[in-house]
């Protein structure tokens, strides 16, 4: 989102506000035909069950699917008819004020207010959170948000988007603004336009990208992240080279790549596998696999390097498939990839599931989730891993790095410090909004899961939070995969026995050529709530 003061907002609340507008243009063609209506008026809803007193719950289920517009059909997800009934806005709140009370992590941190003063339960949800602070002064709960419940589900299922097929980058979202290109999806409105990494946006329908007028903000925020399909806009680009073009491209279903630039480089010190991995939806199970077994391909590989640094998360049993496909069998063996903690209230229970609390295991076959399941997953059998990570390497992505360490896996850490995450929850469906609050906290197989502000590359290991390796700047000037790449050039140069070397792109004698020194700054992505969580399924 751009903004016309300095900072990026959270996304938690960008998501609110898109799901609010789903929620309302939703109403607007939903409901009966009038050909069809009933010939008595239905009966009125029940009244609210009970009248609010602090400190005391009722079972969410007292007043769960009572809904203020209840949906009628079939619910995607189950299968079965909505369990809507008629009710009230009260009846949503109580819901969502004992549901969190319930399940919430850190439930004796709210503040138990009134829920009859709320008529909009979104904005009685907003205050069923801590509003604590961690060590660095960053907000304890980063990661509260809804969103509408047909699109989650849409979304979930698959790697299919709206989009152009470009992921950008915004490095300043307020004047002098730069949004580059962070990378592109492979047969899309911006590969056939030879779009590529680094390209700077310099106008969005003729709107110059330091505008600061209310309609140019708004134009800027449209045109580069559309609302819908068949949206057409217009833009002015700088490539790499200095070339300054306009092209047109237009919003279509865009069919995300979980998996890209997988390929082994050729050393003197060895055979060094790279795979750029960016979503853990379903169809990563599959596109995983495939990559694994091409670098096991021929002579198979000494070292790995995994770039995650775009990479916000998603389902958590993928995060254990990689893991175990990194690390192998023998290394897995009587261990576990991740254990949840739920609430104080919860010791040895899953609060939603009602299941007995078991560790999640290191996954030895496919799931289902996009290979029939039961097969045998591939593995690289690998005693350390080369990590590239940024701000927006999140939640499941870090589990992935937490896993692989609880197991004395060796993980080396280049980049920039990842975004601490060790939370995460189940998406909860209530009267046609899903609600997301943190519900546990994952720890590795060593019992830690403390990193609320991020994974540091740094000098030393302590075992904690910090871990060994390089802190290196993003690097726009290269695309992903190429050995000059700033954060690959210097895990390749590690990996020979170089320690931390200066890239090459960013001597001096080279940051004018591109401008805005896009070779050593950090952007942040726009991803959606999917993407940039841990995510378990039911």
């Amino acid at each position: 989102m751009i903004n016309h003061t300095k900072g990026i907002p959270m996304i938690n609340k960008s998501f609110r506000l898109i799901a609010s507008l789903s929620l309302i243009l939703g109403g607007c063609g939903g409901g009966s035909n009038s050909d069809s209506a009933p010939t008595t008026p239905p009966p009125p809803p029940p009244p609210p069950t009970t009248s609010w007193e602090e400190g005391v719950f009722l079972d969410e289920s007292t007043f769960a699917a009572k809904c203020e517009n209840p949906r009628d059909g079939t619910d995607p997800a189950t299968g079965s008819s909505y369990p809507d009934i008629a009710g009230e806005i009260l009846d949503e709140n109580n819901f969502l004020r004992s549901w969190s009370d319930n399940t919430y992590l850190w439930y004796d941190e709210i503040t138990d207010q009134n829920p009859e003063n709320f008529d909009n339960p979104l904005d009685y949800f907003d205050e069923l959170r801590t509003f604590e602070t961690t060590a660095s002064g960053s907000p304890k709960d980063k990661f509260h948000f809804t969103y509408d419940s047909l699109e989650w589900y849409n979304l979930s299922q698959g790697g299919v988007s709206a989009g152009y097929g470009v992921e950008w980058a915004l490095i300043s979202a307020t004047p002098p603004r730069e949004i580059v290109v962070a990378y592109t999806e492979p047969n899309s409105p911006a590969t056939d336009n030879n779009v590529e990494r680094g390209a700077l946006v310099l106008e969005v329908d003729g709107f110059d990208i330091n505008t600061t007028s209310e309609e140019g903000v708004a134009a800027l925020n449209a045109g580069t992240w559309p609302s819908s399909l068949g949206e057409t806009h217009e833009f002015t680009i700088q490539d790499l080279d200095g070339t300054v073009r306009t092209i047109t491209m237009t919003s279509q279903e865009i069919t995300n790549a979980m998996v890209q630039n997988t390929q082994v480089i050729n050393t003197a010190t060895g055979n060094i596998g790279y795979i750029t991995f960016n979503f853990f939806r379903a169809p990563a199970e599959a596109e995983l696999v495939a990559a694994i077994n091409e670098l096991n391909a021929g002579t198979g590989i000494d070292d790995l390097v995994l770039d995650l640094r775009y990479n916000g998360g998603g389902y958590l049993a993928i995060a254990s498939q990689l893991t175990y496909m990194i690390a192998g069998a023998s290394a897995t063996a009587g261990k576990n990839f991740e254990t949840l903690q739920f609430n104080d209230k919860h010791p040895s229970t899953d609060p939603v599931t009602g299941a007995a609390l078991a560790p999640t295991p290191f996954y030895e076959t496919t799931i289902g989730l996009s290979l029939g399941s039961g097969q045998a997953l591939p593995t690289l059998d690998l005693p350390r891993v080369y990590v590239l990570t940024s701000g927006d390497t999140c939640s499941a992505s870090e589990a992935v790095i937490n896993g692989l360490r609880g197991i004395g896996v060796e993980v080396i850490q280049i980049g920039s410090t990842t975004c601490g995450k060790p939370y995460g929850f189940y998406a909860t469906d209530n009267c046609g909004t899903t609600y997301f609050t943190i519900q546990f906290r994952g720890i590795n197989d060593q019992g830690f899961g403390d990193y609320s502000d991020g994974f540091v590359p740094s000098s030393v290991d302590d075992g904690l939070a910090n871990i060994a390796g390089c802190e290196v700047a993003d690097d726009f000037t290269h695309q992903l995969g190429n050995e000059q790449e700033n954060r690959l050039e210097v895990a390749l140069a590690h990996q020979a026995g170089q320690g931390c070397i200066t890239p090459v792109s960013t001597q001096s004698d080279l940051l004018s050529k591109y401008g805005p020194n896009l070779n050593a700054i950090d952007g942040r992505l726009r991803k959606s709530p999917f993407d940039t969580n841990r995510i378990m399924r039911h």
